[in-house]
């Protein structure tokens, strides 16, 4: 494994750009409803790398806390100008910083899978996604109180 490798990549306006360096450690697909508000899609894509290894090279990024029904902290950081997601800090990841897989400039997803979890929320157009796992939830996932219906997705609002 190359650690001097370098990953370069940013927002959708430029603003916030950064640097990893080597491999990442962790490199996942998540269906999770959090996932997949934060992303405006069906899923995210996560590569976690060591927080030494990770560096914003420019511009401010803002930040939404919150805590998972399991009371994991999460903390996404983005641009405050395109609000494009850059990353997550996940209280279950101590020490690392998981950059979303689509922020890394091209060859955006250079990386093989070690996990899809959260399947049990999968959006059903989505087909078969190439990892080493499938999991029906993830690991630290113990709910300690009820979702909200929104987050749920049972709740209608007009």
């Amino acid at each position: 494994m190359n650690h001097n490798v370098e990953h370069f990549g940013g927002c959708l306006c430029g603003e916030v750009r950064y640097k990893a360096l080597g491999q990442p450690k962790i490199k996942g697909v998540c269906h999770c409803r959090y996932c997949q508000l934060r992303s405006g899609s069906a899923f995210g894509v996560l590569a976690y790398f060591l927080e030494e290894n990770f560096l914003i090279s420019a511009g401010t990024l803002g930040s939404y806390n919150f805590k998972s029904e399991s009371d994991n902290s999460w903390n996404n950081e983005f641009c405050q100008n395109c609000g494009t997601t850059v990353l997550s800090r996940l209280e279950v990841f101590p020490g690392m910083v998981g950059i979303m897989g689509g922020t890394f400039d091209p060859p955006t997803f250079w990386y093989d899978l070690d996990a899809e979890v959260f399947v049990r929320s999968k959006a059903h157009f989505v087909g078969n996604i190439e990892a080493l796992k499938h999991e029906d939830t993830f690991f630290s996932h113990d709910p300690k109180r009820a979702e909200s219906k929104r987050l749920e997705g049972s709740e209608m609002t007009s």
